[in-house]
């Protein structure tokens, strides 16, 4: 057995996890030993917050935890194994932390790779199906999430094993399907003074604010006052570090509430992420699975069952028939990229 640490470093808080390896010839399980929540801002650099969590490790365990590797999942880019981190002062070198904290191999990974790594470690529970599909052994896996932005991945079996590639493909164009999406794009590229779309600036949070605003300012559903206040104040604080609304919250709260407006901003919003999902299964056939990560879709599972997703996933002309066969999963369980950076370390 061999024990390792496990990582999730945000701007806001980090996750710290020792878990313990169990090898045998199957799928890696890990035993979570300890685990603790920090607030990232505390603390000057990660070395002196992961020699706080061992010594709260060893106190509560009442051994020392004998690590001898771990990989950390970070909220930035990564490039050869270090990585200066956008929203804190840390700068975090792979080989300095391994020779401050005395443990043998240590490998930083980006956030959205570490989810990739994090899917070949769910369990049945931590997932809802939209689609069953023809799952097919050592196939290719897809990942999608939108959150802050649109990450794209992918999963390739080599060997037995899966390894986990990144992608920059939410920066691929937003292809309008309807004379509505036409519409919108014309209105984003006129407001943000653009010459191109990405599908990011409509499959994501921020992309729920931009078609929120779009039919809003067509028209095209009444804003009701106490959100539309809201929204204000929102647009009243752009370019200000710390913000008091947060406006895609607001959104989904008020179309679960029954608010017209944000309940035609959440379908437009699904539809179009559907359809960006189709586009990533049809450049990669995952018939391994086609996952949906990210905390949007997590907390708006409604909206993704009520249909508009898998239609315009599907809605993909003489290749529809193709993507009936991709199984098609929402992760739900929130800690998929901790899972991601143990089962990442476990490798090394």
């Amino acid at each position: 057995m061999t024990r390792l640490l496990a990582g999730d470093i945000g701007g806001t808080k980090t996750i710290l996890r020792l878990a313990e390896v169990h090898s045998d010839d199957g799928p890696i399980k890990l035993q979570t030993l300890h685990e603790m929540r920090y607030v990232s801002a505390e603390y000057l650099d990660l070395v002196p917050m992961v020699r706080a969590f061992l010594a709260d490790a060893e106190s509560c365990m009442g051994c020392a935890p004998g690590i001898e590797k771990a990989c950390f999942a970070i909220a930035g880019p990564v490039v050869n194994n270090t990585s200066v981190l956008t929203n804190l002062s840390w700068t975090l070198e792979g080989d300095r932390l391994s020779r401050e904290l005395n443990i043998p191999n240590i490998s930083l990974i980006n956030d959205f790779e570490a989810v990739g790594y994090g899917i070949l470690g769910l369990g049945e529970d931590d997932y809802y199906t939209l689609q069953v599909g023809k799952p097919q052994p050592n196939a290719p896996i897809a990942v999608i999430g939108a959150g802050t932005g649109l990450g794209q991945g992918f999963l390739i079996p080599q060997g037995g094993v899966y390894y986990v590639y990144p992608s920059e493909g939410g920066h691929a164009d937003f292809a309008p399907r309807s004379e509505l999406e036409f519409q919108l794009l014309k209105y984003l590229l006129d407001k943000l003074s653009i010459n191109r779309l990405s599908a990011e600036r409509i499959v994501s949070g921020q992309g729920i604010v931009s078609i929120y605003q779009f039919l809003r300012d067509r028209q095209l559903a009444e804003e009701s006052p106490d959100i539309g206040a809201k929204i204000l104040t929102w647009e009243r604080e752009a370019g200000k570090a710390e913000k008091s609304v947060d406006p895609g919250a607001v959104i989904s709260l008020g179309a679960h509430a029954g608010d017209r407006l944000c309940q035609q901003t959440m379908t437009l919003f699904a539809s179009s992420y559907g359809a960006e999902a189709g586009n990533l299964a049809l450049k990669l056939l995952p018939f391994g699975g086609l996952y949906i990560a990210g905390g949007i879709a997590a907390k708006n599972l409604d909206v993704l069952k009520a249909g508009g997703f898998m239609e315009a996933f599907l809605d993909k002309g003489r290749m529809s028939p193709l993507l009936e066969q991709v199984p098609v999963h929402v992760v739900l369980n929130p800690q998929v990229g901790l899972i991601g950076a143990a089962v990442r370390a476990a490798r090394l």
